[in-house]
């Protein structure tokens, strides 16, 4: 199915998105499908991250031992953003592919622009009630559609006033509800086969490597260095793959 180049670059992408999360908490699905949807295309990119993003995101949404408290405080909003990932997954059979390849990019240029301009939202508990559920249902339409997980969903985490440890536990609970979610629906929508399954599993090793070795560079760079190292990358990703989505449909 994948010739040796394909292969090897399916590998080293998943080791350097696996060496991200590893360094701070988040960027697996980002980075994967920022390189394999310039690579490869946009489906193929959001079958292949599915199992290394449900393996990594599980083991990181069930440590920190805040589980029961997030689920209360912020369930409507996972709910939403789980559920209507099946209307954004729709699109991917009835809307060309270039254009969800532009707006994936315009979303990583988005998310890195706000990122490294260190705006945050600030939502107060009151609006939680309101809020939650519908930034939940933008989520989940954006992450049919594109299968990126982060916005506008970590930036309503971030805005509620989580602490350090129960956002990053929250993050992989939004992540892994949103990865199942979106697992369900390509397969529904004929995407998802067992081939690309099979591939996606044996991809998961060098995420799992990655995320050892970032575990051991997080004690050694500085984070806020690698964050604006990263940002700075996602950004000029999401801008090349909005320039290649306009002059080339896909």
């Amino acid at each position: 199915m994948f010739d040796l180049f394909t292969v090897t670059l399916i590998a080293a992408t998943f080791l350097l998105a696996g060496t991200v999360k590893g360094v701070i908490g988040l960027g697996l699905p980002t980075v994967s499908l920022g390189l394999l949807t310039a690579a490869l295309d946009l489906t193929v990119a959001m079958t292949l991250l599915i199992v290394p993003s449900l393996i990594t995101n599980f083991w990181q949404a069930a440590t920190g031992g805040n589980g029961r408290d997030i689920l209360l405080r912020v369930w409507p909003f996972l709910l939403t953003a789980t559920v209507t990932v099946w209307i954004g997954a729709a699109a991917l059979t009835r809307v060309d592919l270039w254009l969800l390849s532009g707006l994936l990019g315009a979303l990583l240029v988005a998310y890195a622009t706000l990122s490294l301009a260190g705006i945050r939202l600030a939502i107060s508990e009151k609006q939680e009630v309101w809020a939650g559920p519908l930034f939940g249902i933008v989520n989940g339409i954006l992450t049919g559609m594109t299968g990126s997980f982060v916005v506008p969903g970590v930036m309503f985490l971030q805005s509620i006033g989580l602490t350090r440890e129960m956002l990053v536990q929250a993050m992989g609970m939004l992540f892994t509800a949103s990865t199942i979610a979106l697992a369900l629906a390509l397969q529904g929508n004929g995407i998802l086969t067992s081939q690309f399954g099979l591939v996606s599993a044996a991809a998961v090793i060098p995420a799992v490597i990655g995320m050892i070795i970032g575990q051991r560079i997080r004690y050694r760079l500085p984070e806020y260095r690698f964050r604006q190292v990263f940002f700075v990358a996602i950004l000029m990703l999401g801008a090349y793959i909005v320039v290649n989505s306009t002059n080339s449909p896909l």
